[in-house]
């Protein structure tokens, strides 16, 4: 039986008013303006959405924008970096980064975004150590290059893993063969699907092997 789906309508867009939760935290207007003023056109859009701004920033000066947040202007806490697949044509790929002023008490988020065809970013661990096994995550899962890390290695999958699970083409079952997993029972062959019975073949289970003659 086919489940029901149930789309979620937009909300209506709520003008100029200010947003009932937004924090004072995140109110960093006069961060933006100071990020500007050193780095010009590298600063793109400021989307601010209930009241968190997130600054969009030239790849190839993602590091430098970091630098100057940490030594110059406090934000000296990097809470996260991922990746995130928006499977489109152009940027496809992109990489935020949330940054926060510990004594200040302020957050800001930045976010860069390269092409499929080359989606490369230079490596914040020279100036945010806690970034190390984000950036690897992200390349594991995603396949973005963060040039610069001093030891960009798979964090889950095998060295010799062709593919990058969470890119949006990657089938939800896996595909089979390209991860041989132990056998399901004992002294048998690999395990080429995971998930063959999703695909309509029945494996043997262990309770059903034969008798040992041993």
């Amino acid at each position: 039986m086919a489940l029901k789906f149930h789309f979620t309508p937009a909300d209506t867009p709520r003008g100029g008013e200010d947003n009932p939760h937004a924090k004072a935290s995140t109110e960093v207007a006069d961060t933006v303006l100071a990020l500007r003023e050193v780095f010009g056109n590298a600063i793109g859009d400021v989307v601010v959405y209930a009241g968190e701004h997130t600054v969009w920033v030239e790849p190839a000066r993602i590091a430098d924008v970091c630098r100057h947040l940490k030594e110059s202007l406090g934000f000296n806490y990097l809470v996260d970096l991922g990746g995130v697949d928006r499977f489109t044509e152009e940027g496809r790929f992109e990489v935020y980064y949330n940054l926060v002023n510990v004594e200040g008490q302020k957050r800001i988020r930045l976010k860069v975004r390269v092409e499929e065809e080359s989606p490369q970013v230079p490596s914040v661990t020279g100036v945010f150590k806690a970034a190390d096994w984000n950036e690897r995550e992200c390349f594991d899962m995603l396949g973005i290059t963060f040039e610069g890390h001093q030891d960009l290695r798979r964090m889950y999958m095998p060295e010799d893993f062709a593919y990058h699970p969470q890119r949006k083409e990657f089938p939800l079952l896996g595909i089979p063969g390209s991860l041989p997993l132990p056998s399901q029972t004992p002294g048998g062959p690999l395990t080429m699907d995971p998930f063959a019975a999703a695909r309509g073949s029945k494996p043997v289970k262990s309770y059903q092997e034969p008798q040992s003659t041993q």
